[in-house]
């Protein structure tokens, strides 16, 4: 079980901490770019990011399931469990979303030095990473408090 909280702990803080970033720290900061430093600066900034969040999610669907089974399944779990695994769910559904459509847009135009066709594909990229950390974020303090709501 400390194993499976462990991984699932990290994968989380990394998961939300890295939208935190990019959404209130890197965003505000490449904002100041034009559109040719801006554009391709995030289609790096994705191409590394993503992936790891596809191993994130494998690790959270991974290590959420078998502690669930580790306790004798979902019969003997919290109800901040169930608010958990749904957030998270639709966290993941966003994201993908994300990744096979503005993203894969996104990263076809910058590719073809389309800047004006990028843009709004970021913009789009934006909200819904911006969706997805208040979930995340949602998501800690339920991980956290949880256990101790009664």
């Amino acid at each position: 079980m400390i194993v499976g909280l462990f991984v699932h702990i990290l994968a989380a803080v990394i998961w939300v901490g890295g939208m935190f970033f990019a959404h209130q720290m890197l965003r505000p900061a490449a904002g100041k770019l034009d559109a040719a430093q801006r554009l391709p600066l995030w289609r790096r900034v994705f191409q590394r990011f993503f992936p790891l969040v596809w191993a994130l999610i494998a690790v959270l669907l991974l290590s959420g399931y078998g502690m669930i089974s580790a306790l004798g399944g979902f019969a003997h779990i919290g109800l901040h469990i169930d608010l958990m695994q749904g957030i998270g769910i639709v966290m993941m559904l966003l994201f993908a979303h994300l990744y096979f459509a503005p993203w894969a847009r996104f990263r076809r135009a910058v590719d073809a030095g389309d800047l004006a066709a990028a843009a709004p594909q970021l913009d789009r990229i934006r909200r819904i990473v911006g969706y997805n950390l208040v979930l995340g974020l949602i998501v800690v303090v339920i991980g956290a408090t949880g256990r101790y709501w009664g």
